[in-house]
């Protein structure tokens, strides 16, 4: 097993190197540069070049590149190209912001799911599985941007209950800061839970066919304990796998929901600096979010692994 976990977080390391080379090309695509955008439109050619030397931009790719992932292995993010201040010093409070909502969407959504999907898993053709399944599937269907809408539309506008701007400034209580972010938290539970949900009765009834479920069935155990006991463990790796998923969503895929409510996010300053075509800035922000992605796929595989003996012995 400890051959498998270590070869796993060998590919978890190259696939974080293939998305470094990625982004890093990525960015370069982008129209315009830095060094335009700080100096404006009164600029002139002479300007553009001593700047864009003094910013590094005129070196070749190879050598820009390879300067990048240099500071970045050493805990160096750069200096921002738009405005001056180290990209560190930027990012600091705008993680913890993202990390804040995260953790709290995290903790509503990932227990609702898992109990919505074993009481759907135990009473299968049931009102409430019917219920749970078709809300789950049309949830799943719809768009993020437009269940914040209606979100905003009905409870902040409409009913005036909660604010629909979830702008801090940092000098707000647990619970005022709770309300404020109301509306982005319930948008987020909504978009994440719905697939959790569905994959959990789907891993456990898909466990419940096994022969040694079977087993239990005609040995007169009940359902109840046959699932919580049996089928829910041999059924965790899919689910880690699609809870992981989710998590790593909520870390880089709020992009939409952080622009929407103008939370002052890590991703809300990634779309910021590809407004400004501060470069440094949108790469570290997205290797913040693609490396959070792979290290959280690598733990559910490595979770799925040490759960399930079958992966552990192949033959």
């Amino acid at each position: 097993m400890g051959a498998m976990v270590l070869r796993r977080i060998g590919i978890g390391l190259v696939l974080i190197w293939v998305v470094s080379v990625l982004i890093f090309a990525i960015t370069q695509i982008l129209p315009g540069d830095a060094a335009q955008i700080r100096l404006g439109q009164q600029s002139t050619p002479e300007s553009l070049a001593a700047l864009r030397k003094e910013l590094g931009l005129d070196k070749p790719m190879l050598f820009q590149y390879t300067s990048w992932v240099g500071r970045l292995m050493t805990g160096d993010l750069g200096i921002s190209t738009a405005g001056g201040a180290t990209i560190g010093s930027l990012i600091d409070g705008r993680i913890w912001n993202t990390l804040f909502m995260t953790g709290i969407v995290a903790l509503i959504s990932v227990p609702l799911s898992v109990f919505l999907g074993l009481l759907a898993a135990m009473l299968p053709g049931s009102r409430l599985d019917r219920a749970v399944t078709s809300t789950t599937l049309g949830l799943i269907a719809v768009p993020d941007f437009f269940i914040a809408i209606l979100l905003i539309l009905f409870l902040g506008v409409w009913l005036r209950w909660v604010p629909a701007v979830s702008y801090l400034s940092g000098t707000e209580d647990f619970w005022n800061k709770m309300r404020v972010l109301t509306l982005p938290i319930v948008t987020l539970v909504v978009v994440v839970s719905a697939q959790m949900v569905r994959m959990t009765r789907a891993g456990v009834l898909n466990v419940m066919g096994s022969p040694y479920i079977e087993m239990a069935i005609l040995k007169g155990v009940p359902r109840k304990r046959i699932i919580l006991r049996h089928a829910l463990l041999n059924a965790i790796g899919p689910v880690v796998n699609v809870i992981a998923l989710n998590l790593a969503y909520l870390v880089s895929g709020v992009v939409v929901v952080e622009t929407i409510f103008s939370y002052p996010g890590l991703a809300k300053l990634m779309v910021d600096g590809v407004q400004t075509r501060d470069i440094p800035l949108v790469q570290a922000c997205a290797m913040i979010f693609c490396s959070t992605y792979v290290v959280l796929i690598l733990i559910a595989d490595i979770a799925s692994i040490v759960s399930n003996p079958r992966l552990r012995n192949p033959k």
